[in-house]
């Protein structure tokens, strides 16, 4: 998994902070609700504080894929906010969440006035290239290692342990249909994979909901791919 990026928010100067809480408008929105739709124009950017969004994208035949998860501290919506262009995904909170919402023009203005802005800005435009780079690289490797790594991921970055040891549960709701966009690959493959490791004891899965039990042999399974 490596180090870690640093989100936007955290990158940022505690007096960029403080100006960008009063240049933006701050709200609460519960789980399972639309934060901005795919084809839609706007013209705002979406930090996120608190909380998980998914990233989903809908073809014209009406198959829906879940691109990316984004969690606390990073900028949400920032290339087709600062571009003006229509939104080419749609974003859905997957837990409550807490954001900040700020216009573009606001945006752009403190990003030229404040230089650790426009380098946190920046750094988060390179990690959705890098992003994009290594998913295109990796659908190579196989599918086991590829799901090990997300699986093992998630539990790292939004997982909590149980209470009785056994495991740590992924504290999102995900299903197989997501797991599979995230690693483009089918649906029944990520059901046959998760099948075995099932039966091997490594997770536990129910409706929407995931326990790894043993990150040990979920990491032998990434070194093997």
């Amino acid at each position: 998994m490596g180090d870690r990026p640093v989100p936007f928010w955290e990158a940022l100067a505690p007096a960029d902070r403080t100006v960008l809480l009063r240049s933006a408008a701050q709200r609460s929105v519960p789980a399972g609700r639309q934060l901005l739709a795919q084809g839609e124009d706007s013209d705002h950017l979406i930090v996120l504080l608190r909380g998980w969004v998914k990233v989903v994208a809908q073809s014209p035949s009406g198959y829906r894929a879940l691109l990316a998860l984004r969690g606390p501290g990073e900028l949400l919506g920032e290339q087709a906010g600062l571009d003006r262009r229509c939104r080419s995904a749609s974003l859905l909170t997957a837990t409550t969440v807490e954001v900040l919402h700020v216009t573009a023009a606001r945006f752009l203005g403190l990003v030229r006035s404040r230089p650790s802005l426009a380098t946190a800005l920046e750094q988060t435009l390179s990690q959705r290239l890098r992003e994009a780079d290594v998913q295109r690289t990796g659908i190579t490797e196989p599918v086991p290692a590829r799901l090990a790594a997300l699986l093992l991921d998630l539990a790292e970055r939004c997982g909590h342990p149980e209470p009785d040891g056994t495991g740590r549960r992924i504290a999102l709701s995900l299903s197989q249909d997501d797991l599979a966009g995230l690693l483009l690959t089918s649906r029944r493959t990520v059901s046959r994979v998760l099948e075995q490791w099932r039966s091997a004891g490594w997770v536990v899965t129910g409706r929407q909901s995931l326990l790894v039990r043993s990150a040990e042999r979920l990491k032998e399974q990434v070194y093997e791919g």
